[in-house]
């Protein structure tokens, strides 16, 4: 063992599964191509957490389930940090 004990570690399994990036593109392409707003319908999902914010159409409210509300808010912050960063 290491002395490394009362450190915390953070890791992630990549599983095959999709990503959370592509499982948000995923979900907006689906929402746009039944005419929605996807960024009106995707804050109301993460604000209330009421999947019925996302289409069922090709698979999407499935997909965005899978992923917790915060993992999304860490994937658009992130998206904008790295595009804005000065």
């Amino acid at each position: 063992m290491s002395g490394n004990a009362g450190e915390t570690r953070q890791f992630r399994i990549n599983d095959g599964e999709n990503s959370a990036e592509q499982i948000i593109q995923l979900v907006y392409q689906a929402l746009k191509a039944k005419g929605h707003d996807p960024i009106i319908q995707i804050v109301g999902y993460i604000i209330s957490g009421d999947p019925t914010y996302i289409t069922s159409y090709n698979n999407a409210r499935s997909l965005i389930k899978r992923l917790e509300r915060d993992e999304i808010l860490e994937e658009f912050v992130r998206f904008y940090v790295e595009n804005h960063d000065d």
